[in-house]
Order: structure tokens, then sequence, then C-alpha cells
């Protein structure tokens, strides 16, 4: 089996065109037709149909099938090629989500300077989910990842290191400040002023929301949650976040929300499987393992 046949077919099941995905590779198409059928002979079946009535190349049950293991095949090659080019660098390429890497990672920030290993750190900084998708195609070493359950990724190592509430933050001349607690809906008429899409917390937001029955009031999204608590301390609205994103000098106040199976912020240290750590990469992971117990 060749590897280009692979990458042929996984063409074809994008553009189920013969003639594109010739073009796209620069060969003929007889080049494209002929992969296409050793790979059928070598497992026996069809993998496409084409349809004479409407000029269509549909996919088989047993093409689909395929194409979701010729997927993780070229995606570990891929990773492979990458794993071993980097195999010898001094460097850490390491994923930072914005509020763990304002708020988790600095007291950090001392150790790891004491083991020389923050000037090993090639820092990237995105949303979990998007941090998540660059571990899992190999452009990143190891990350810090926040989630709304255990992260249980197949072909990804996690371990859990913290976990933290969720809670309503409001300003300290809001009527809930002197409150402890709060029923969610009862939040129903307030105006709120939350993380943009890419944070989990718009997950955990909405499911507090649909369990409420209600549709939040949304006056404003950002990315920055300096700006959010500044907004919220200015009480122009109230906002839900993480316990982990507020610090004592934070001029908010904080309201715990009542009830039970209440999401909560999973923070975790993650890398593939099948990654062969160097004496650094390994001492990071020691580090950050060892940092909470």
């Amino acid at each position: 089996m060749k590897i280009k046949d692979l990458e042929y077919f996984q063409q074809l099941i994008k553009d189920q065109n013969f003639s594109r995905v010739a073009q796209h590779f620069g060969v003929s198409q007889p080049t494209i037709t002929m992969a296409i059928q050793r790979l059928e002979h070598e497992f026996n079946t069809s993998f496409f149909v084409r349809d004479h009535v409407h000029r269509e190349l549909r996919v088989t049950t047993t093409g689909q099938q395929f194409a979701n293991h010729v997927d993780l095949i070229l995606n570990e090659l891929q990773v492979a090629h990458q794993e071993i080019d980097r195999a010898n660098s001094t460097k850490v390429r390491f994923g930072l989500p914005p509020i763990i890497g304002n708020y988790y990672f600095p007291p950090l920030t001392p150790r790891l300077m004491r083991h020389q290993l923050m000037g090993s750190l090639e820092t990237y900084e995105h949303g979990s989910r998007g941090l998540l998708k660059m571990l899992q195609h190999g452009e990143l070493d190891m990350a810090l990842l926040g989630s709304l359950t255990p992260l249980k990724e197949a072909q990804l190592k996690a371990q859990e290191l913290a976990r933290f509430p969720f809670q309503v933050v409001v300003g300290a001349a809001h009527p809930l400040a002197g409150q402890a607690t709060v029923d969610f809906a009862a939040l129903k008429n307030e105006q709120f002023i939350i993380p943009d899409t890419e944070f989990f917390h718009d997950q955990a937001f909405k499911q507090m929301c649909r369990r409420a029955h209600f549709r939040p009031r949304i006056l404003y999204r950002t990315a920055d949650i300096h700006v959010i608590k500044a907004m919220v301390s200015e009480n122009l609205g109230i906002t839900f976040l993480t316990s982990l994103a507020i610090e004592p000098g934070d001029k908010v106040k904080q309201v715990e929300i009542q009830g039970p199976d209440l999401p909560i912020f999973h923070l975790s240290v993650a890398m593939r499987e099948t990654e062969e750590l160097t004496p650094r990469k390994q001492e990071l992971w020691d580090l950050l393992t060892n940092h909470h117990n």
C-alpha cells in the first residue's frame, strides 16, 4: 500500500471528483483511478460508486469507514515526521490558554526559571479547543488545557492539575454583591459581559442558561478577561467566570451558584502518547505534574 494512494483517496473523499483531485496533485486522471483501484483491490470492496444519472461520485459505506482510518493514518504520519524532526530540539512548543496563562501559570514561573526551563519554552496562546487540535496534529509538544470534563482524548496523555468552580461575578455596588449564593434562574433579566466563544466558559454558560430556561441578555463579549472584570466593577453588567480568573485585588464580588451538578473548570497538562520526551520536556512535565501535590 502506497502512502500517495491514501493521500489521493483522502482528497477524493473531499472533492468527489477525479479530475479535480488529479489537478490538485498535478497528475493525470488515470493515476488517481489506478490508485483507487489498488486500494479497492487490497480491501476487496468498492469505495466509490458512480451515479451516471446525476453525474455524481458517491462514497460507499465501506469508503466512509476507510476514510475515517485514512485520516488517522495520515495525521499520525504527519505527527511522526514532526516528532522525529524535533527529537533533538532543546525547545518545547508549549500551549497556554489565556485564563490559564494569566492566572495559573505565573506562580509556576519562578520554579521553572530555577530549573532553567523558561528559556526552553516556545509559547503558543490560543483557546483550549484550538490548542487541543494543535496538540493532536503534532504542532505542540505539551499544553495546559481547560475543559468541562476530565480530559480523556485518544492518543493523548493527560493529567489533571486542578479544578475550579464557575461563579457569578458582580460589581461591588450591584444588589447581588451582598449575597453569598444565587439561583442562576434569578439572573434572567441581568445583562452579561462574557468571554468569547473560544473559551470553555461559553459552553458552560449556555449549559446554565438552558437549565434555567432563559435566553441571556449579552451586552458584550471579549477575549480579554481584564476588560470583562473592569466593566463588571463599573456595574455595567455581570459575568460568569471560573474562580481561577479572580484575583484578590479585583474590585468585584464573587457569588456562588446554587444547585447540583454545576459545571467545573478542569485544568490539565497534556501531551501526545507517542511523544518521546527529551530530558527538558520530561523535567517540565515532572515540575508541572508535581506542582499540585
